[in-house]
């Protein structure tokens, strides 16, 4: 809280005045929150003064184009990866700046960049250094010098222990390969939110886990009328993760940047519109950057022509 106060002080944010008359005093209140690491242990507290019943106004996005013409000046490329999520990079040296409500988080790939950049940014922005990169977004950072490891063990966990399935027998396969699944219109239904719940955790964790992402989005085609049937090849992903808790993405150092895809597609494998579904994956070198499994969107007539579209989207992923 001392902290805070401290900010406000050296930044000059408040201004002492006698109270208006006929006017109400706004009150105020402090949020704390803990900060933790992947491992769920405490790494820093946060304490932040609020008015209440006032919004939030959004300064990070001026403090962002500060320090974003602040990078740029000094030879600092930028990348976006979304709204909120940026890269600035220079030379093997890589930034990632993720732009909150009211706060702006700062990592680096290693060590060294951040002493680097906070020599640079001596005197012109009050920040705190994080350090090496090792737990963002939920993604889980392993960093040596072989290459970089990444995994979401702890979310893993935190679902298998959310939905009530820490206990059972785990499964080799996230799914049967001789599985048909249909929209089952006898079956019994189940609770739609629970379900709705449960794909779309599992649609994160494909994130650094492409081995579900078959499995995963075929059950998300039934969320609107979920079906015990559906419920049942869903809880097996589950029991097969809780197996392979620890699976993630290697990115082995190398030189190798050719860049590879492979396409793959079924045949009228979806029983209720028999259309196909297309997969494919993306490699520079032997770094995986991208994967996808989805239903076509027309009726192939051969299994020619759907291998033709399966291809078709592999090589939009590569040259789009």
């Amino acid at each position: 809280m001392q902290e805070e106060l401290n900010q406000f002080e050296r930044n000059k944010v408040w201004e002492l005045v006698q109270r208006p008359t006929h006017q109400n005093v706004i009150g105020t209140k402090w949020v704390c929150k803990n900060k933790m690491n992947e491992e769920g242990s405490v790494v820093r507290n946060k304490a932040r003064l609020v008015a209440k019943g006032i919004a939030k106004r959004k300064a990070p996005r001026a403090w962002y184009d500060r320090l974003s013409s602040f990078l740029l000046q000094n030879s600092f490329t930028r990348g976006k990866v979304d709204t909120t999520l940026f890269v600035f990079e220079k030379g093997q040296d890589c930034l990632l700046v993720q732009i909150y409500v009211d706060y702006i988080i700062f990592g680096a790939t290693n060590e060294s960049l951040c002493k680097k950049f906070s020599k640079l940014m001596q005197g012109e922005f009050e920040m705190s250094m994080m350090g090496e990169l090792n737990f963002f977004l939920g993604l889980q950072i392993k960093q040596c010098q072989e290459g970089i490891y990444i995994s979401q063990s702890k979310y893993t966990k935190k679902l298998l222990k959310k939905f009530g399935i820490e206990e059972g027998r785990t499964i080799s396969t996230p799914m049967a390969t001789n599985v048909k699944i249909d929209k089952d219109e006898k079956g019994k239904s189940v609770d739609e939110s629970k379900y709705r719940g449960m794909i779309g955790s599992l649609l994160y964790l494909t994130a650094s886990r492409p081995d579900i992402l078959h499995a995963v989005c075929l059950c998300a085609r039934f969320q609107s009328n979920p079906k015990e049937s559906h419920m049942s090849v869903v809880k097996r992903i589950f029991r097969y993760l809780k197996g392979t808790i620890q699976y993630g993405l290697f990115y082995p150092k190398n030189e190798n940047f050719s860049l590879k895809g492979y396409s793959d597609s079924d045949y009228a494998g979806n029983i209720d519109d028999r259309k196909s579904t297309s997969g494919s994956c993306q490699f520079l070198g032997d770094c995986l950057i991208s994967w996808f499994s989805k239903k076509q969107n027309c009726v192939s007539l051969s299994t020619a022509e759907a291998e033709y579209i399966s291809a078709a989207f592999c090589c939009t992923q590569l040259f789009g």
